[in-house]
C-alpha cells in the first residue's frame, strides 16, 4: 500500500510542476503578446484619446470663433449699407458707347 500513494505522491508532483510550467508559459505568452501589440499600436500613428480630445476641443473652440467673426462680419456690412443709403445708378465712363 505504500508504493501506491508513493506513485500518487510523485504523479501529483509532476502533474503541480507541469501546471506551474504551463502558467508560467502562458504568462510569458501573454507578455510578449502585449509587447507585440504596444509595438505595432505604436507603429501605426494612433493618437491617444487624451491628445483626440485635446484636439476636438481646440475645433469646437475654433468653430466658435468663426461663427462669432461672421456674425459681426454681417453686422459691419449691414451697418456699412445704412451709412452709405441709398445707391445710385453707375455712371458710364465717358467716351463710352453703349
Amino acid at each position: 500500500m505504500q508504493s501506491e500513494n508513493r506513485l500518487f505522491e510523485d504523479f501529483v508532483k509532476i502533474m503541480n510542476g507541469a501546471a506551474g510550467t504551463l502558467a508560467g508559459m502562458g504568462r510569458e505568452a501573454e507578455g510578449s503578446m502585449r509587447e507585440k501589440m504596444r509595438e505595432f499600436i505604436g507603429g501605426a500613428d494612433f493618437v491617444s484619446r487624451d491628445e483626440f480630445e485635446a484636439v476636438k476641443a481646440m475645433a469646437a473652440a475654433a468653430r466658435d470663433h468663426n461663427q462669432a467673426l461672421e456674425a459681426r462680419i454681417v453686422a459691419l456690412e449691414a451697418a456699412a449699407k445704412a451709412k452709405a443709403g441709398p445707391k445710385s445708378a453707375p455712371k458710364a465712363a465717358p467716351g463710352a458707347s453703349i
